[in-house]
């Protein structure tokens, strides 16, 4: 069955918390979702911000290949005739060829919230679905709080759809607007709904009950061909139901057309790419398209896995573009270490003793509380260490570091190439000038070292409870303008984690430099580890 698509990202995502578009944010994202394939957009409601009004105006010039761009307003005022009315006309100047209106559904909001009759909330309903037919538009009329006003008084909920129906509108989309109702509930109403009406019928659910996905998809089966939601499932309160989610399911688990099985490879950047435009870090365990979506960690995980990915992978990655990720931890197995370096053709440099101390290693310093997903520049140094056993670039003397009100200073001593090197620095913190203190040690016999740069530094506390003696974990991203990675010290003294996160760091970077072996900076890259 051919279902339609409705992303409702740039109106009701964007009433969840944290969730800002500009105007122009809303374009790039117009383009996205209509290079992905999806059939409607709803682009904001241009009588309620000035943002939506010029997001109306901006989108007046633009020509979608495939999308159907939707202004969203409300049914007239009922003190209002309706072509009176300024929100219904703001809607008509929006100029789009599609309009989405909502009416009242539920009797408890007919009489608390508007203060009207039934009979004249089945008027404004009729009314303003008119107009709007009238003007040429398509018409989706949303149906709010549907289930509940069904539950509650099911006559007049039906009243209202008759009402919406007689007056043209395109498609009647029931909503769980408060997120409330269950499945078998849900799914219960909607089977009564295409008993009873003809044409396409659509559902917009929110995900107050963790539920939403499930309740779309519960519709989809009782015939329902239109279903609404928001990419990455962003909308008020708990969010609006996933519809990257939604379209995932409907093409690979129940055989219907969205936006069709290549368009469904794109499904993956287009999430992570609006992400990036909202400002908001992608869930790592959203389904299909988080970066945890795919991946193991598992030592008989991994095993089955190397052997054949449907042992633990309910679909392939690529056909979402996402991909398959092994993760090192405490919980691996040897499967993780072999599949990291055969990838790569490095699994002959290893014979199985130094394999197995490797795995020892890493699973050691989980213990200790190195997080080595996050840290894949501490991870490519333990494998480039095991590849060379012996070879240390440099030896730690000494360091020590004097902190004042007016600045931090630091020395460090370090043993390089059987010489003795010491420089002294002043930075704005005891980090700062340990970073310093350190590159002028390595500087006259590696230039390159001046290349590499801190971008980024976290502290994280262990066991809080021991307060300030607690364990800490420093967490420091690295760029050499190239590339960027991270590397993780541990301590209960701060700055002595800061240390070992920067001589991590900087020896990780003159080992890459004098064995200039790709493949091992690939094997690590491959898994797209963040912090």
């Amino acid at each position: 069955m051919r279902v339609f698509t409705f992303d409702t990202t740039l109106r009701d995502g964007t009433q969840g918390e944290a969730v800002s578009f500009s105007a122009e944010d809303k374009v790039l994202v117009l383009h996205k979702l209509d290079e992905l394939g999806i059939d409607y957009i709803e682009g904001g409601w241009p009588g309620s911000n000035p943002k939506d009004k010029e997001f109306f105006e901006l989108a007046k010039g633009i020509t979608l290949k495939h999308a159907r761009l939707a202004a969203f307003g409300a049914t007239r005022f009922a003190r209002n005739r309706v072509q009176d009315d300024a929100s219904v006309n703001a809607l008509i100047a929006a100029e789009t060829p599609v309009v989405t209106i909502f009416g009242k559904s539920w009797d408890l909001h007919v009489h608390r919230a508007l203060g009207i009759t039934e009979e004249e909330n089945i008027e404004i309903i009729s009314d303003t679905v008119k107009y709007l037919k009238d003007h040429g538009r398509e018409v989706v009329y949303d149906a709010e709080h549907f289930f509940d006003g069904y539950v509650a008084n099911r006559d007049f909920a039906l009243r209202t759809l008759e009402a919406a129906k007689k007056a043209g509108a395109d498609v009647l989309c029931l909503c769980d607007t408060n997120g409330g109702m269950l499945t078998s509930k849900l799914s219960e109403i909607c089977a009564d709904i295409r008993r009873k009406f003809d044409g396409t019928l659509g559902i917009h659910t929110h995900n107050d009950c963790e539920l939403a996905v499930a309740n779309a998809l519960a519709a989809i089966d009782r015939g329902f061909q239109h279903v609404q939601g928001c990419t990455n499932g962003y909308g008020e309160r708990c969010g609006n139901a996933n519809l990257t989610t939604i379209i995932a399911n409907l093409e690979l688990k129940m055989g219907h057309v969205t936006i069709g099985r290549e368009k469904l490879a794109t499904l993956t950047s287009t999430a992570r790419y609006i992400a990036e435009l909202a400002n908001l870090p992608m869930r790592n365990d959203q389904a299909y398209v988080g970066h945890s979506a795919f991946a193991h960690k598992g030592g008989v995980h991994v095993s089955a896995v190397l052997k054949d990915s449907a042992t633990y992978e309910h679909v392939s990655p690529k056909t979402v573009g996402n991909r398959q990720r092994v993760l090192l931890s405490d919980l691996s197995g040897k499967g993780n270490v072999l599949y990291k370096l055969k990838q790569h053709g490095l699994e002959d440099r290893l014979d199985d003793t130094a394999r197995r101390e490797l795995l020892d290693r890493i699973k050691h310093m989980e213990f200790q509380g190195y997080e080595l997903e996050a840290a894949e520049g501490t991870f490519e140094l333990v494998v480039r260490q095991a590849l060379n056993p012996g070879v240390q670039m440099f030896e730690v003397v000494s360091y020590e570091t004097i902190s004042r009100n007016t600045g931090s200073s630091a020395t460090v001593t370090l043993k390089v190439q059987d010489q003795l090197h010491t420089a002294a620095a002043e930075g704005n913190g005891p980090v700062n000038a340990l970073d310093l203190a350190l590159r002028q040690c390595l500087a006259n016999l590696y230039p390159e070292i001046a290349n590499v740069r801190l971008t980024d530094y976290k502290v994280r506390v262990l066991d809080n409870k021991k307060g300030t003696a607690a364990r800490v974990r420093v967490l420091v991203e690295w760029t050499d303008h190239r590339r960027s990675w991270a590397t993780v010290g541990i301590s209960e003294n701060v700055i002595e984690a800061s240390w070992y996160a920067l001589t991590d760091a900087l020896r990780l970077e003159l080992m890459r430099l004098t064995e200039k072996d790709d493949k091992i900076g690939k094997a690590v890259e491959d898994y797209c580890w963040g912090v």
